[in-house]
């Protein structure tokens, strides 16, 4: 099995990288953000992506989508610090194959990924459990989350961006924009959330997964 790790920070990639060559898997490579985790899957063609859901820049679940998108074959494996039942959710949405806790022990990593890799889908039970009380009723979604589902694929980066302290000017460098585009992206999103402040987008951000930036 050939592996692709996409999580922000060294120490995380270098631990998994342990533990799945100790595995006998092959990892062919890694990725710090969410566009380095896009243009390497594309490039190395693994048979699965282990991301984490919260990568600067674009978030994991906007990459995932981009990568499962541009290459049906790529499967993705989740890897979280939240089994909140938004993420858990979205991830999948987004066309992940597995959604695992980073609290997992790494022979439920290995299992997680034989799955995954198999074609099956696999759940860590916390976050299984998250999906079970979405599908039951019992984690009816609020209606700040209700709100949250106009905003677009490019009205979540910029999100993202903001949340993590950029200014328009550089938003609109990163996503390579018009400064006035971000502006209006970002009045579209304030409106289709009802928030007023970046303080309120930040936490908001923070909540839905996009971002693990300090409120």
């Amino acid at each position: 099995m050939r592996v692709l790790i996409a999580g922000e920070h060294r120490l995380l990639r270098e631990g998994l990288r342990a533990v799945l060559e100790s595995g006998g898997i092959q990892v062919v490579g890694e990725a710090r953000t969410g566009q380095e985790a896009i243009s390497e899957a594309a490039r190395l063609h693994p048979d699965v992506v282990v991301i984490d859901t919260t990568l600067p820049g674009l978030n994991g679940i906007d990459a995932t989508r981009r990568i499962v998108t541009d290459r049906a074959r790529n499967k993705v494996l989740a890897l979280s610090m939240n089994a909140d039942r938004r993420c858990v959710i979205a991830m999948l949405e987004a066309g992940a194959a597995g959604y695992l806790l980073m609290a997992a022990s790494s022979a439920e990593l290995l299992a997680a990924l034989a799955a995954v890799n198999r074609g099956e889908t696999y759940l860590s039970p916390a976050a299984a459990n998250s999906v079970v009380q979405q599908a039951i009723g019992r984690g009816a979604t609020s209606p700040r989350s209700e709100a949250a589902r106009p905003v677009s694929a490019r009205e979540r980066e910029v999100l993202q961006l903001v949340a993590e302290g950029n200014s328009s000017k550089e938003i609109a460098t990163t996503l390579r924009l018009a400064v006035s585009t971000v502006e209006t992206h970002r009045r579209a999103i304030m409106g289709k959330l009802d928030l007023r402040s970046i303080a309120a987008l930040t936490k908001y951000a923070i909540r839905e997964g996009l971002t693990s930036a300090a409120a």
